[in-house]
């Protein structure tokens, strides 16, 4: 049976989500406070750690942070208010699965709940092959960007160069890792993905190069570790800027003399693996501070490959909200068509920070919201259009412009004063549009 923590300093909304979940089967512990949830972590193994994001203490990026380093293998997924998005959308780029905006919608919950007992059941089956790679989640896009990169993966793919691969979180830096793999002359060798971020520091060498059994704490039996297990393939180190300098300098010597010495062991093995690493940091400016090697760094960037994000790609935009939209209809067995003009216009004007993982999320929830054949406004989150950054209201005709607001009135809890800030119109504004478009505010919402 799956076990969930639901962390929460509202006691009634948590006790309504363990029941939700409890009468659909699964094994539930709620904790109501950031060190009581430690506490339990820290004794047991949960599948799935459901978190609010603010609450006293500790916030819900230090317990990401937190429960990485414990277990590696949960999956997290951030619960927060509708203000709260851009934050989240920060959560997964921690290592966050997903995230719930409040109020909660149950269907939404248990799918989210059910995807991320999916994927936390394939990373425990693909443990000694690093992280799951889902190859599904990404296309090569219409854009000549997309095409640029194409035709850069193809160049370096057969040439056993080391490569580093640049980009923000979510522009999919792992699926071209794995392009560059499947293309090469090791296409039928292992693929290995280690998030470099994710390990922690007291176990890195163990799983870089293995150890032997009773060699520490905990070793009750031989482990093979990420290089031997690559062997012949590729090795994938994703976000390799987290490495710490004294891993960095064990990396290099693996590197230079192809040889690895499990933990515990005298036997030096040697490794054939072509490295492939990726980043979201800069590592120049990591070098000129003194925390990423020189030499390394060289070693790795023997070929650069720049991943660029979602928002330079204005071609590829609907590219890729149609397909992940295919997706979700598969993946929710539902048959929405389309997307309605105005929320085409939205997402042709967000500016992604979350790139493609944040939109195959947006649509995956839109799509399981949606009641017609097409997406609307309704469906997706109000920041989206209502941030300072991507004020749309230019671009809308009057019904389109009516629905923003309606949205923005919903996601406020009709509360006048918080709609007009999130859609950065002042009072008054909102007042007379109100008044234009016929919108009725219930009447125990006055502010």
């Amino acid at each position: 049976m799956a076990n969930i923590l639901i962390i929460d300093d509202d006691v009634t909304f948590g006790i309504m989500l363990q029941t939700l979940l409890e009468k659909n089967h699964y094994k539930v512990t709620t904790a109501f406070s950031p060190l009581e949830a430690k506490r339990m972590i820290q004794k047991h193994f949960f599948q799935v750690v459901m978190t609010d994001l603010r609450m006293p203490d500790m916030s819900g990026m230090e317990l990401i942070r937190f429960v990485k380093q414990q277990s590696p293998s949960t999956q997290i997924v951030m619960m927060t208010g509708y203000a709260d998005i851009a934050t989240a959308i920060e959560s997964i780029k921690q290592g966050a699965f997903h995230y719930i905006p409040k109020p909660l919608n149950p269907e939404e919950v248990l799918s989210v709940v059910a995807e991320a007992m999916e994927g936390q059941e394939q990373k425990t089956a693909d443990n000694t092959l690093g992280k799951r790679l889902d190859v599904a989640d990404y296309q090569e896009g219409v854009s000549e960007l997309a095409k640029k990169l194409e035709k850069h993966i193809e160049l370096v793919a057969p040439i056993p160069m080391s490569v580093l691969i640049i980009g923000e979180s979510g522009t999919g830096k792992e699926y071209v890792a794995k392009l560059i793999h499947d293309k090469s002359k090791r296409a039928d060798k292992p693929f290995v993905a280690v998030d470099c971020g994710a390990i922690p520091k007291e176990l890195v060498a163990s799983e870089f190069f293995g150890h032997v059994k009773g060699s520490f704490t905990g070793a009750i039996a031989d482990k093979i570790g990420h290089f031997k297990a690559a062997n012949g393939g590729t090795l994938f180190l994703d976000e390799v800027g987290n490495l710490s300098y004294n891993t960095q300098v064990q990396l290099l010597r693996v590197l230079q003399e192809r040889l690895v010495r499990p933990v515990g062991s005298n036997e030096a093995i040697p490794v054939d693996v072509r490295i492939i690493a990726a980043t979201n940091e800069n590592l120049t400016t990591a070098q000129e501070k003194g925390e990423f090697r020189e030499d390394l760094y060289h070693r790795l960037n023997e070929f650069q490959i720049d991943v660029p994000a979602l928002r330079e790609r204005q071609q590829d935009i609907l590219f890729f909200a149609r397909y992940f939209l295919e997706q979700a209809n598969h993946y929710l067995n539902k048959a929405v068509e389309g997307f309605e003009k105005g929320v085409e216009r939205v997402f042709q004007a967000y500016p992604w920070p979350g790139n493609l993982r944040e939109m195959k999320n947006i649509v995956k929830r839109a799509t399981l919201l949606a009641h017609g054949r097409t997406i609307t406004l309704k469906e997706i989150p109000s920041e989206l259009y209502a941030s300072r950054e991507n004020n749309c209201f230019a671009l809308y005709n009057e019904k389109e412009e009516g629905e923003v607001i309606r949205k923005a009135l919903e996601a406020a809890n009709y509360n006048k004063s918080q709609a007009a800030r999130l859609l950065q119109i002042d009072r008054k504004t909102l007042y007379n549009k109100l008044k234009t478009y016929g919108i009725e505010v219930p009447g125990r919402h006055k502010s």
